[in-house]
Protein backbone atom coordinates (compact mmCIF):
# COMPACT_ATOMS: atom_id res chain seq x y z
CA UNK A 1 0.00 0.00 0.00
CA UNK A 2 1.50 3.51 -0.79
CA UNK A 3 0.74 5.86 2.01
CA UNK A 4 1.68 8.89 0.14
CA UNK A 5 4.31 9.69 -1.82
CA UNK A 6 6.73 12.70 -2.93
CA UNK A 7 7.05 13.94 -6.50
CA UNK A 8 10.51 13.45 -7.60
CA UNK A 9 12.46 15.74 -10.18
CA UNK A 10 11.81 19.71 -10.75
CA UNK A 11 14.01 22.77 -12.11
CA UNK A 12 17.99 21.13 -12.38
CA UNK A 13 16.89 17.74 -11.47
CA UNK A 14 17.28 14.53 -14.34
CA UNK A 15 14.68 11.66 -14.08
CA UNK A 16 14.88 8.62 -16.44
CA UNK A 17 12.11 6.84 -16.73
CA UNK A 18 11.43 3.13 -18.85
CA UNK A 19 8.75 0.19 -18.04
CA UNK A 20 9.84 -3.70 -17.83
CA UNK A 21 7.87 -6.66 -17.52
CA UNK A 22 8.48 -8.97 -14.84
CA UNK A 23 8.09 -12.99 -15.42
CA UNK A 24 9.82 -15.30 -17.52
CA UNK A 25 9.96 -16.65 -20.57
CA UNK A 26 7.13 -19.55 -21.60
CA UNK A 27 9.09 -22.65 -21.60
CA UNK A 28 12.02 -21.01 -21.37
CA UNK A 29 12.10 -20.45 -24.96
CA UNK A 30 11.96 -17.83 -27.32
CA UNK A 31 11.21 -14.21 -26.92
CA UNK A 32 7.80 -14.29 -25.18
CA UNK A 33 7.82 -13.01 -22.00
CA UNK A 34 4.46 -13.61 -19.55
CA UNK A 35 4.08 -11.65 -16.65
CA UNK A 36 3.59 -7.88 -15.36
CA UNK A 37 4.50 -4.73 -17.08
CA UNK A 38 5.77 -1.84 -14.69
CA UNK A 39 6.68 1.78 -15.15
CA UNK A 40 9.29 3.48 -13.49
CA UNK A 41 10.98 6.04 -12.80
CA UNK A 42 14.93 7.58 -10.82
CA UNK A 43 15.91 10.67 -9.95
CA UNK A 44 19.61 10.75 -10.57
CA UNK A 45 20.82 13.40 -8.14
CA UNK A 46 19.28 11.63 -5.30
CA UNK A 47 18.46 7.42 -6.50
CA UNK A 48 14.61 8.48 -5.29
CA UNK A 49 12.41 6.39 -7.56
CA UNK A 50 8.60 5.22 -8.12
CA UNK A 51 7.48 1.64 -9.66
CA UNK A 52 3.70 1.19 -10.71
CA UNK A 53 2.18 -1.79 -12.04
CA UNK A 54 0.57 -0.80 -15.17
CA UNK A 55 -1.54 -3.34 -17.56
CA UNK A 56 -1.10 -0.55 -20.64
CA UNK A 57 2.39 1.27 -22.14
CA UNK A 58 -0.20 3.75 -24.42
CA UNK A 59 0.19 7.62 -23.85
CA UNK A 60 -2.69 7.94 -21.54
CA UNK A 61 -1.70 5.69 -19.03
CA UNK A 62 1.90 6.92 -18.81
CA UNK A 63 1.44 10.48 -18.97
CA UNK A 64 -1.26 10.04 -15.53
CA UNK A 65 1.76 8.62 -13.82
CA UNK A 66 3.96 11.16 -14.94
CA UNK A 67 2.37 14.03 -13.80
CA UNK A 68 1.38 12.13 -10.33
CA UNK A 69 5.18 11.03 -9.87
CA UNK A 70 7.70 13.99 -11.80
CA UNK A 71 7.47 17.75 -11.23
CA UNK A 72 6.81 20.13 -14.29
CA UNK A 73 10.59 21.51 -15.03
CA UNK A 74 12.22 17.68 -15.30
CA UNK A 75 14.84 17.15 -17.46
CA UNK A 76 13.47 13.05 -18.37
CA UNK A 77 15.41 10.80 -20.34
CA UNK A 78 14.04 7.77 -21.89
CA UNK A 79 14.63 5.08 -24.56
CA UNK A 80 11.97 5.82 -27.76
CA UNK A 81 9.23 4.89 -26.93
CA UNK A 82 6.42 6.40 -28.64
CA UNK A 83 4.39 6.66 -25.52
CA UNK A 84 6.41 9.65 -24.69
CA UNK A 85 6.74 11.63 -27.88
CA UNK A 86 3.86 14.11 -25.72
CA UNK A 87 6.69 15.00 -22.76
CA UNK A 88 7.34 18.29 -23.97
CA UNK A 89 4.28 19.70 -24.52
CA UNK A 90 3.38 18.67 -21.02
CA UNK A 91 6.29 20.86 -19.37
CA UNK A 92 9.05 18.61 -19.35
CA UNK A 93 12.46 18.77 -21.09
CA UNK A 94 12.57 15.48 -23.55
CA UNK A 95 15.89 13.60 -24.44
CA UNK A 96 15.49 10.00 -25.77
CA UNK A 97 18.31 7.43 -26.59
CA UNK A 98 17.93 4.54 -29.36
CA UNK A 99 18.65 1.39 -27.39
CA UNK A 100 18.34 -0.62 -31.05
CA UNK A 101 21.97 1.52 -31.81
CA UNK A 102 23.34 2.65 -28.66
CA UNK A 103 23.21 2.39 -24.85
CA UNK A 104 24.38 6.82 -24.57
CA UNK A 105 23.23 9.51 -27.19
CA UNK A 106 26.48 10.96 -28.34
CA UNK A 107 24.92 13.77 -29.50
CA UNK A 108 23.17 14.51 -26.10
CA UNK A 109 24.51 12.18 -23.64
CA UNK A 110 21.02 11.16 -23.04
CA UNK A 111 21.42 7.43 -21.49
CA UNK A 112 18.98 5.52 -18.78
CA UNK A 113 21.54 3.37 -17.18
CA UNK A 114 20.14 4.54 -13.55
CA UNK A 115 16.80 2.88 -14.00
CA UNK A 116 17.93 -0.50 -16.08
CA UNK A 117 20.19 -1.15 -13.02
CA UNK A 118 17.20 -0.52 -10.76
CA UNK A 119 15.48 -3.13 -12.98
CA UNK A 120 17.98 -5.65 -12.27
CA UNK A 121 18.08 -5.16 -8.64
CA UNK A 122 14.54 -5.33 -8.72
CA UNK A 123 14.27 -8.64 -10.14
CA UNK A 124 16.81 -10.32 -8.24
CA UNK A 125 15.12 -9.26 -5.47
CA UNK A 126 12.10 -11.22 -6.00
CA UNK A 127 11.81 -14.57 -6.39
CA UNK A 128 9.53 -16.74 -8.73
CA UNK A 129 6.85 -16.92 -6.01
CA UNK A 130 6.65 -13.17 -5.53
CA UNK A 131 5.84 -12.80 -9.49
CA UNK A 132 2.78 -14.55 -9.15
CA UNK A 133 -0.15 -12.11 -10.08
CA UNK A 134 -1.63 -12.29 -6.33
CA UNK A 135 1.77 -11.75 -4.50
CA UNK A 136 3.23 -9.30 -6.84
CA UNK A 137 2.07 -5.57 -5.97
CA UNK A 138 2.66 -6.71 -2.16
CA UNK A 139 6.84 -7.39 -2.73
CA UNK A 140 7.08 -4.70 -5.31
CA UNK A 141 5.89 -2.25 -2.83
CA UNK A 142 8.06 -4.25 -0.07
CA UNK A 143 11.24 -3.69 -2.50
CA UNK A 144 10.32 0.08 -3.03
CA UNK A 145 9.67 0.65 1.00
CA UNK A 146 13.33 -0.83 1.49
CA UNK A 147 14.93 1.10 -0.70
CA UNK A 148 13.16 4.29 0.67
CA UNK A 149 14.63 3.43 4.09
CA UNK A 150 18.22 3.21 2.70
CA UNK A 151 18.43 6.19 0.84
CA UNK A 152 16.69 7.97 4.21
CA UNK A 153 19.08 5.86 6.41
CA UNK A 154 16.36 4.70 8.53
CA UNK A 155 15.90 1.61 10.07
CA UNK A 156 12.70 0.12 8.57
CA UNK A 157 11.10 -1.59 11.35
CA UNK A 158 10.44 1.24 12.95
CA UNK A 159 9.88 3.49 9.69
CA UNK A 160 7.00 0.17 8.99
CA UNK A 161 5.69 0.71 13.03
CA UNK A 162 5.25 4.28 12.35
CA UNK A 163 3.51 4.43 9.19
CA UNK A 164 1.01 1.22 11.07
CA UNK A 165 0.23 4.49 13.15
CA UNK A 166 -0.65 6.47 10.71
CA UNK A 167 -2.64 3.98 9.13
CA UNK A 168 -4.25 2.21 11.67
CA UNK A 169 -6.20 3.18 15.17
CA UNK A 170 -4.54 1.58 17.77
CA UNK A 171 -7.80 1.69 19.83
CA UNK A 172 -9.80 1.14 17.01
CA UNK A 173 -12.27 -1.59 17.96
CA UNK A 174 -11.19 -1.39 21.82
CA UNK A 175 -14.12 -1.61 24.59
CA UNK A 176 -14.46 2.09 25.01
CA UNK A 177 -14.49 1.36 28.89
CA UNK A 178 -11.12 -0.11 28.52
CA UNK A 179 -9.92 2.90 26.47
CA UNK A 180 -11.17 5.17 29.03
CA UNK A 181 -9.36 2.78 31.79
CA UNK A 182 -6.54 3.44 29.93
CA UNK A 183 -6.48 7.24 29.29
CA UNK A 184 -7.22 8.04 33.09
CA UNK A 185 -4.29 5.53 34.29
CA UNK A 186 -1.86 7.29 31.67
CA UNK A 187 -3.31 10.65 33.39
CA UNK A 188 -1.53 9.90 37.15
CA UNK A 189 1.94 8.97 37.33
CA UNK A 190 1.84 6.75 40.29
CA UNK A 191 4.96 7.02 43.18
CA UNK A 192 7.05 4.21 44.72
CA UNK A 193 8.48 6.11 47.74
CA UNK A 194 12.18 4.85 48.21
CA UNK A 195 14.15 4.48 51.39
CA UNK A 196 15.45 7.67 50.91
CA UNK A 197 12.30 9.90 51.12
CA UNK A 198 13.78 12.66 49.12
CA UNK A 199 13.52 10.58 45.91
CA UNK A 200 10.65 9.70 44.30
CA UNK A 201 10.31 6.91 41.27
CA UNK A 202 7.98 7.55 38.30
CA UNK A 203 6.64 5.01 36.11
Amino acid sequence: MILRHQKIGGEGKTVEIDESKFGRRKYHRGHRVEGQWVFGGVERETGKSFLIPVERRDKETLLVIIKDWILPGTLIMSDCWKSYDCLKDEGYTHLTVNHSIEFKNPDTGAHTNNVEGMWRHAKASMSQYCRKKRFFAGYLEKYMFLKSCRLQNVDPLAEFFKLCSIVYDPVDGVRADVVESAESESGTDSEIESEDESQTVFF
